[in-house]
């Protein structure tokens, strides 16, 4: 069967097939799969112009949304094989390729976004991305993509509310055993084609940040936004370890300085449009937005924390290093 990502592959250049030099590449493409007035995606084209200041021309960046390279699981795909440069994710898809990410999914592991920044810029973050080296990709940083709530057609005030409600989640291990222990009913679903999903009721709700009732309109189709808060999942830019390894020490220096200034850059664009997004929601979609009591959904999922710690000491320690951090 022809499959999407031979396609891609066939239609990248030759510079980006297996085997080839960076010399021959010196424009690296990047895929992600949100649109181009997505805040990702505006501090993505703000580090391809600050990579291509500080590498005097010698490192370029071209920005591929919307999907046009593939998901994100194919394009993480291609970046392992050698055929795609650069790919952006998120931390929840990433723990397919690498365990070191799911300890940045747990629930309530963070305790306030200022905690969040300080785990994602912290050597925390930097074991993280390098714990995958020997897979095919190292990360660059990590993209602030906000808190995750449950949106849906009623209030989810308490777990009890979720109780045989079908909620889409991302195809994470994490994510399935935290709606599972709310008593939901996890549904993974591809994030295209959730618009139609909760539209149809092939899911009763999902779970994501803000941005999405109003970027994707989901606010359309789902009419109340409960804020549990249970997630702070960021975004991680990668890129190839055959691209890394093939980049001069100057190079590598250029890519790691922009992306760590874009980091940011895309902090304080990101939480401004929230806020728009937020009010947007309201006021356009008219989606009422609920706060919610805490404590019964952090009881609820607690024991993750100690079940993942006891996986590997690798994720103990992670988990105790973030934990830590909040001090």
């Amino acid at each position: 069967m022809f499959r999407k990502s031979h396609f891609i592959g066939a239609v990248l250049t030759s510079a980006l097939m297996v085997g080839a030099t960076v010399a021959e590449a010196k424009t690296l493409k990047v895929s992600h799969n949100l649109p181009t007035d997505n805040p990702a995606h505006i501090s993505l084209e703000f580090m391809a112009k600050r990579v291509k200041e500080l590498s005097g021309g010698d490192v370029k960046m071209r920005i591929f949304a919307n999907a046009q390279l593939g998901t994100q699981r194919e394009s993480v795909e291609l970046m392992q094989n050698g055929l795609l440069d650069m790919a952006r994710s998120n931390a929840a898809e990433m723990e397919a390729f690498e365990e070191s990410y799911s300890a940045l999914t747990l629930p309530y592991i963070f305790e306030s976004e200022d905690h969040y920044y300080k785990v994602l810029t912290s050597d925390v973050a930097e074991d993280v991305f390098m714990a995958s080296k020997d897979k095919g990709f190292v990360g660059l940083a990590f993209m602030v993509d906000g808190s995750r709530s449950f949106y849906a057609n009623k209030a989810i005030n308490s777990p009890a509310d979720l109780k045989g409600m079908k909620i889409r989640v991302q195809p994470s291990p994490s994510a399935i055993q935290m709606v599972e222990l709310l008593g939901g009913a996890p549904t993974p679903i591809s994030f295209g084609e959730l618009y139609s999903a909760l539209q149809q009721g092939v899911v009763d709700g999902a779970e994501n940040n803000p941005q999405a009732l109003v970027d994707v309109r989901h606010g359309e189709v789902a009419k109340v936004y409960s804020r549990d808060e249970h997630t702070m999942i960021p975004g991680v830019l990668m890129v190839s370890t055959k691209v890394w390894d093939g980049l001069e020490a100057e190079s590598q220096k250029a890519l790691k300085t922009a992306a760590r200034e874009m980091m940011d850059f895309h902090r304080d664009l990101y939480n401004k449009q929230t806020l728009e997004a937020i009010e947007a929601a309201k006021n356009k979609l008219q989606v009422k937005f609920v706060e919610v009591e805490k404590a019964p959904f952090i009881s609820a999922v607690l024991p993750m924390h100690d079940a993942l710690a006891e996986k590997s000491p690798q994720l103990a320690d992670l988990v105790a290093r973030i934990k830590g951090l909040a001090k």
